[in-house]
């Protein structure tokens, strides 16, 4: 098995359009055409993990966070970064992220932490906006089942937990071939009345160009008509942080011990308890402090993130109990994801959770 098919299972459940402007997910260092020898699954690379892989005899290194943000004009070793980079090539590593693509798809890292917690009724806290297309077209009756499933094949017709979604309309489609058309119904240079069906569906923008060729494939016409139309709706299937509910409502107090046992934290962190009771749960993993305003209109009991600054403590005891349990902390179970997402379809492909902590900040 080559890499390459790897890179194509994470991608599909986490596409990289879904990631936000700032980042670098996808593939950092290597060639995705050589022979896959195993995966090892970790947070962050740093050296130690690229020797690990090397040990274990895996060519292919899977992180959450990218190892490359910024652009290099040399790489001669003078940073950890570069020094991984240079280790990584002489041995033949691939290097590959997943980073808030998978922050914001749909079973990615918030619905991991969500798991964790237990936490159900689950939807984005922040859903994707301007990322919606609707595709419209016209086809013969009689090919409109074949038109449809090539549409949801190629992404187009999900909506929240539903997938196969379309509107159709009965009518009359009008048309005259020129000479030289090579006309699927009716006769050159006479005007030909068939019977239609308009489908409408929708899609996410990014899938725009491989659902007009999945049409275009299947549609019997020589010249099909489709229209396009950008869609100002939430996009609830992707988006950042996540709210859900407990099933039964827990004490503050409780809750937060759960919470910094669930997820290991040295130091658990919050804001002033008043003596609520903790049902609605907002969160996010990673850097979330700016979903705090969002997670306190959603009415949220809590919300549980990975890095709140200072200042954004003060003002909030009476809206909602604030707790920070750590960057590395909210996303280490992100290599459960890479594991599932791997093992269910290349179940017997050598995967490899890491087993160094690379968090750089210690509790005393």
């Amino acid at each position: 098995m080559k890499i390459k098919e790897i890179v194509s299972a994470l991608e599909q459940f986490a596409p990289l359009p879904l990631q936000d402007g700032f980042d670098n997910a996808g593939l950092q260092v290597g060639l995705t055409e050589v022979e896959a020898t195993g995966a090892l699954l970790c947070l962050d690379v740093t050296e130690a993990v690229i020797d690990e892989a090397i040990a274990s005899g895996c060519n292919l290194v899977i992180s959450h966070h990218p190892l490359i943000f910024k652009g290099y004009k040399s790489i001669t070793g003078r940073d950890y970064v570069e020094r991984c980079i240079l280790k990584a090539i002489k041995n033949d590593i691939v290097i590959y992220a997943a980073h808030t693509n998978l922050d914001n798809a749909k079973g990615g890292v918030n619905y991991k932490i969500a798991e964790k917690i237990g936490l159900k009724r689950l939807r984005p806290l922040e859903p994707k906006v301007n990322s919606l297309t609707k595709l419209v077209t016209f086809v013969p009756e009689a090919q409109a089942d074949s038109i449809r499933k090539a549409l949801f094949e190629a992404g187009c017709g999900c909506i929240g937990g539903y997938d196969s979604c379309s509107y159709n309309v009965k009518g009359e489609g009008t048309f005259r071939a020129k000479e030289g058309a090579r006309p699927f119904c009716g006769s050159v240079g006479k005007t030909h009345v068939e019977s239609e069906v308009r489908i409408e569906t929708i899609l996410p923008t990014f899938r725009q160009t491989e659902a007009v060729r999945a049409l275009l494939a299947a549609h019997p016409y020589e010249e099909p008509a489709f229209d396009l139309y950008p869609l100002r709706n939430d996009w609830i299937q992707a988006g950042a942080g996540l709210i859900g509910e407990l099933e039964e409502p827990e004490d503050e107090l409780g809750f937060l011990n759960r919470i910094k046992n669930t997820f290991e934290v040295g130091c658990l962190r919050h804001n002033k308890l008043t003596g609520r009771q903790i049902r609605t749960v907002a969160l996010c993993g990673g850097a979330g402090g700016f979903l705090l305003p969002l997670a306190i209109r959603t009415k949220a009991d809590v919300y549980i993130t990975g890095e709140i600054k200072y200042h954004d403590y003060f003002g909030h005891e009476g809206e909602i109990l604030m707790v920070e349990i750590g960057h590395y902390e909210s996303e280490q179970y992100t290599k459960e994801i890479f594991y599932s997402i791997i093992r269910n379809l290349f179940p017997n492909f050598a995967l490899r959770l890491s087993e160094i902590n690379t968090n750089p900040i210690k509790y005393l």
